[in-house]
């Protein structure tokens, strides 16, 4: 900072460096401690105020920077985690998961469809198995209703052990003789204390297992240890008084025929029952998982069912991705979808391709237009401008509507052509629901964005230049293309970008005049939003579109650089 002299004195005045020159002084030891009026160091009193500066700064900022994290960070940052995000299935279906481990092809042996009662008993009673049937029927047609037929049909299996049990001791049917045998000694007890106390169910105490009825009963353990949870989670009720899922019948049944050894060392509640129909059992004719869910839908022999299936199990996948480049993941590995789905990689061209051609009709129309207002007097150049800002004030949903009402074979423009000759009335043009229709209607909608841009920037240029250049010599030509267009060139730049950048991201003019070769990849975006719902693909797809558009930035800001792109002086 420079030296401020006293004018009445003649002396030099202090400034704010000669204080951090005596601070640092002072922390080196060449110099008297300086203290502030406070007492307080005069370091720490400057970094202090500091800070409280900083923090001031902060705050003023503080609305926007939430703003734009909330309507802008986080919208993407969601975006690209539901493009990969896969845990509904994994969820729902930890068991299956688990059994499918290292799947490849043909049907999966008898502990997957075992696997696939218990978890799927467990998704229908909770109404989540739909949600699993819907994210696999993304990958495969007709897995949605398969889950919703057999959540319907789920209690069917273990109906036949069901029937052997009661038929050997009707206190298989009672939920106090599973209570007794399943529960902990103590979870038995406080519930009878709670009870006694006249506690609602809803606050009983939590449902724990009997010490050591994993290892003698372990299926069984693992199903009504759901179905507790649930029973006390979800429908705030008693187990003890409630009916055990069918399901659980197959699992103990499937306990005592294959764990005799530690049936036989068991002594707790309802071992003797347990032993006589583990001794029974061997006389039944149960039906294996496999079986019951064959009976309910031969689908469930589908390897293809099953190969989605394991495909798709991971918490994390890489297969919306996938197939938003018309590939698919199967449990072979990545491949390409059959040729008549594959759709992407044609709109991803044809969005790209059709909104350069609007980019380069917005210039072509706008540079005039810009010009113009640019070089008439200014009366006359705001009512221009008016003119030019017009379309603003209309419903975009009308102007787009209007373009159809006039490209259509029998709209105002064919009428026209018919009228005037140019063309027969029985080869009128099509112009409408194709690529034609949506590069006019949206370079219609668009232009303005061109037009501003440009007329910002050629407002700047001095008139001066082309009169300099052609008192040098200089034809109207050459003083336009190297003296004037050169300078107009930033508002090019900034107008393209917008107009490019709007463009890919339009969905509603392509769906109303595109029909089915005008539409862009933000209408297939729109569909899987609203319609299939299938917002992972959805994300993928947006996540590519906005990737290319970054690189696509970049290489622009190589090629031109960004600081030459100028919205006005």
């Amino acid at each position: 900072m420079a030296d401020v002299t006293d004018a009445t004195t003649g002396r030099r005045a202090p400034t704010p460096d000669d204080a951090l020159r005596i601070a640092d002084a002072e922390e080196k030891g060449v110099a008297e401690p300086m203290v502030a009026a406070d007492g307080t160091p005069l370091k720490k009193s400057l970094a202090r105020a500091l800070r409280r500066e900083k923090m001031r700064a902060l705050l003023l900022i503080a609305p926007l920077l939430i703003f734009v994290l909330v309507a802008f960070i986080a919208p993407i940052v969601d975006m690209l985690f539901r493009s990969v995000e896969n845990q509904i299935i994994s969820e729902n279906m930890p068991r299956t998961v688990v059994a499918l481990g290292g799947y490849e092809s043909g049907e999966p042996d008898e502990a997957v469809y075992e696997a696939l009662a218990f978890d799927l008993t467990d998704a229908a009673e909770r109404r989540n198995h739909t949600r699993v049937g819907s994210r696999l029927n993304y990958e495969t047609t007709g897995i949605s209703s398969l889950f919703r037929q057999t959540g319907r049909a789920v209690d069917d299996v273990g109906e036949v052990a069901m029937d052997e049990f009661v038929a050997l001791d009707e206190a298989w049917e009672e939920p106090a003789t599973w209570a007794a045998i399943m529960g902990s000694d103590d979870w038995l007890a406080e519930r009878e204390e709670a009870i006694a106390d006249g506690t609602d169910p809803e606050d009983f105490p939590r449902f724990e297992l009997r010490d050591g009825i994993e290892e003698v009963l372990p299926k069984t353990a693992s199903i009504y240890l759901d179905f507790a949870r649930f029973t006390q989670g979800e429908d705030e009720d008693d187990p003890a008084d409630e009916d055990v899922w069918t399901p659980a019948y197959q699992a103990l049944y499937t306990d005592i025929t294959q764990n005799e050894g530690a049936l036989s060392l068991y002594e707790g509640p309802g071992a003797e029952r347990l032993a006589t129909a583990a001794e029974a059992a061997g006389r039944w004719d149960v039906p294996t998982y496999k079986a019951q869910f064959l009976e309910i839908d031969e689908d469930w022999g589908s390897t293809d069912v099953w190969g989605t299936f394991a495909a798709f199990s991971a918490p994390y996948t890489a297969g919306y991705f996938l197939n938003a480049v018309d590939l698919k993941l199967t449990p072979e590995g990545v491949e390409p979808q059959p040729e008549g789905e594959r759709i992407y990689g044609l709109l991803f061209k044809r969005t790209f391709f059709m909104s350069g051609v609007i980019t380069i009709s917005c210039i072509l129309l706008g540079y005039p237009v810009a010009w113009l207002l640019s070089n008439v007097p200014a009366r006359r150049a705001n009512l221009l401008m008016i003119l030019v800002l017009l379309p603003f004030w209309t419903s975009l949903l009308v102007r787009t509507s209007a373009w159809k009402v006039m490209l259509q074979q029998q709209g105002v423009i064919n009428d026209v052509l018919v009228w005037l000759g140019i063309v027969s009335d029985a080869n009128r043009l099509v112009m409408i629901n194709n690529q034609f229709g949506t590069i006019v209607a949206m370079t219609h909608i668009l232009l303005p964005f061109m037009i501003l841009p440009l007329y910002s920037v050629m407002s700047t240029i001095p008139p001066s230049y082309l009169r300099a250049a052609k008192s040098l010599g200089a034809t109207n030509s050459t003083a336009f293309w190297r003296v004037y267009f050169p300078q107009s060139v930033p508002g090019i730049g900034a107008g393209s970008i917008l107009v490019f950048i709007l463009s890919i991201g339009y969905y509603i003019t392509p769906e109303i005049v595109g029909g089915t070769s005008g539409t862009f990849i933000s209408n297939r975006i729109a569909y899987h939003i609203s319609s299939s719902l299938n917002w992972g693909l959805a994300a993928a797809l947006g996540t590519i579109l906005l990737a290319v558009v970054l690189v696509l930035y970049y290489l622009y800001d190589r090629i031109v650089g960004i600081d030459n792109v100028k919205l006005g002086g």
